[in-house]
Order: C-alpha cells, then sequence, then structure tokens
C-alpha cells in the first residue's frame, strides 16, 4: 500500500493530522486505519476511522466540508501521517474551522465558519 512501514497500534490505527496547505494550520487530529489511508489515497479526499461509531469516516460526506489531500507525508518512527489539505468549510463538527479552536484557559481562538445545527 505505501513505500514505507507504518506502525499501526494494536488496534490498527494510526493518528493522522489534517494541515491547511496554504495556512499551515492545523485543523484536526483523527484516525487513519489501513482501509481509510487506501480509500484516500485512491479518492483523494481525506478518510478516517470514526473510533465512537466504528466505522470507515469521510471526511465532508454528510457536511460537504471536504479536504482534498494534496500529499500525505509520515513521520520518522512511521507511526503518525499529516494530511496536507485543501479544506472545504470548516473541520469542526463543532462549526469551526479547526478543532484547536480553544486554549486550556477555555479561551476561544478560532472561527465559526458554520452553524452545525444547519449541518447535522
Amino acid at each position: 500500500m505505501t513505500d514505507v512501514d507504518l506502525a499501526f497500534d494494536e488496534q490498527e490505527y494510526i493518528p493522522a493530522v489534517a494541515q491547511d496547505a496554504d495556512s499551515g494550520d492545523v485543523l484536526m487530529l483523527a484516525y487513519v486505519t489501513e482501509e481509510a489511508l487506501r480509500k484516500t489515497r485512491e479518492t483523494g479526499e481525506a478518510h478516517y476511522y470514526s473510533r465512537s461509531r466504528d466505522e470507515l469516516w469521510h471526511k465532508g460526506g454528510t457536511s460537504g466540508h471536504t479536504q482534498a489531500v494534496k500529499e500525505v507525508r509520515v513521520d520518522c518512527d512511521g507511526d503518525a501521517l499529516l494530511y496536507i489539505v485543501d479544506q472545504t468549510g470548516g473541520a469542526c463538527h463543532t462549526g469551526y474551522e479547526s478543532c484547536f479552536h480553544r486554549t486550556v484557559d477555555g479561551e476561544t481562538v478560532g472561527e465559526q465558519v458554520f452553524d452545525p445545527d444547519d449541518v447535522y
């Protein structure tokens, strides 16, 4: 499937960070299975594995807020992926551009770009 060895964990997941190709902003962290990575590479759109729903997840399949994957990188240990993406709409299901829209002190630092009640 790849030319490098990937170190999936015992549940057969590997974390994947999505980064905006233009701004460099970190958009989200999700998990990928071999099937999700294969679908991502086949379609050019981000696929992840939803651990809470226990199913393959096409990012934006419900909301329309897809991620066109420009490149997939692997870290030095082979145990994490970086999806460099063109994000359509917000990346976060809460309506924010990035899932990292809060500080540990509770301050909101990101921008809400859609109302989740209108989408889900």
